[in-house]
């Protein structure tokens, strides 16, 4: 079977994780710090915290903006639902924008038109590398004084003309989980300029009580902590980043043009800065083609749920550009450690399936 995403931890990840063990390098610490340290560096950003999950990056990026009941949060109808929930669980209502016709990317327009005096927060998302429009997003926010976070947990390394995708707003959070091009089994990442909003996110992260030893309950907050295992995995694969790198765009551009010759729309990205993780494409015929790629021993992942769905959010608004991507959303095989041997396989099935 030539499953959908492959990803590989090898010798030197298990070298340094049996080295933090046999170092008592367990839960947080100075691990933790490295791993934060490399990512800052690398994002060009000051700060850089670490924290359990890209779910929490968000929830804490919310928390540390005092969003709460009574707040409204602007996020793209097509994310995966961790977007939407972080605010939900603060008790804020959740609004939803569109995307725009050719790409699962945040509708500006739509944006603007959704904002009223209880907008806290927007939440852009660089889905699978690709850029929302931060420009203009950042100018609409900025005449009124809306807080902007970015959803870059599928963006790591993705770039636009302004720099790295989320260091261009408040704070941006990334995400580590297995099916990321750097990975850390479970893991995300705040990174902000802002000082203040970096010491209160720090407070959060640990109950509100700041040093471990000498703890001085400031604020309500929670156990989000990461851990020096976690890091140690990370600190391996932030070390083989250029190769996943140049391999994912490789397995991109084998799929850009064996598509050429199929029914199938794939949905680009602007290369070389863009980095897409995993291989979309849009058929009317997805769940047909699902099967068909499945008895050939090829296994695909349908595109994710309209947030809209999710009935606790009570939206009842039509969403005509998510629902395409919806319907006829695929992802093909993809990842970092998807051999290429594989995709010549699937663009083989692909050329043979009679429609």
């Amino acid at each position: 079977m030539i499953k959908w995403w492959r990803i590989s931890f090898g010798q030197q990840e298990i070298e340094k994780i049996s080295e933090a063990i046999a170092g008592e390098h367990i839960s947080q610490g100075s691990l933790t710090e490295q791993f934060e340290r490399e990512i800052s560096a690398q994002l060009d950003m000051p700060y850089a915290l670490a924290t359990t999950s890209g779910s929490i990056a968000l929830l804490l990026s919310l928390m540390a903006h005092d969003v709460g009941p009574g707040d409204e949060v602007i996020v793209p109808n097509r994310t995966w639902i961790a977007t939407a929930n972080a605010p939900y669980l603060l008790g804020a209502k959740v609004v939803l924008a569109d995307v725009v016709p050719d790409e699962p990317s945040m509708n500006m327009d739509e944006v603007e038109k959704k904002i009223t005096p209880q907008t806290k927060a927007i939440i852009p998302v660089h889905l699978n590398g690709r850029s929302c429009d931060m420009r203009q997003l950042n100018s609409i926010a900025q005449k009124q004084g809306i807080a902007v976070i970015e959803d870059a947990c599928q963006a790591l390394f993705s770039k636009n003309e302004n720099g790295f995708l989320g260091t261009q707003s408040e704070i941006g959070c990334f995400s580590f989980a297995t099916t990321k091009m750097i990975s850390t089994a479970q893991g995300g990442m705040m990174v902000t300029k802002n000082k203040e909003l970096y010491e209160k996110i720090k407070l959060l992260r640990w109950h509100g009580a700041g040093d471990n030893i000498n703890p001085v309950y400031r604020m309500a907050g929670c156990n989000f902590k990461f851990t020096d295992i976690q890091a140690s995995l990370g600190l391996a694969q932030l070390g083989k980043k250029n190769e996943k790198i140049k391999h994912m765009m490789e397995l991109y551009n084998m799929y850009k043009d064996g598509l050429e010759n199929t029914s199938l729309k794939l949905i680009e990205v602007n290369e070389p800065d863009e980095i897409p993780i995993y291989i979309e494409v849009l058929t009317p015929k997805k769940q047909k083609l699902m099967e068909y790629l499945l008895s050939k021993g090829i296994q695909t992942r349908p595109a994710l749920p309209n947030v809209n769905s999710a009935p606790y959010l009570k939206c009842v608004n039509k969403f005509p550009h998510s629902d395409r991507f919806e319907q006829q959303g695929l992802f093909l095989p993809s990842g970092p450690a998807q051999p290429l041997e594989n995709v010549e396989k699937v663009l083989h099935a692909l050329r043979e399936w009679k429609q």
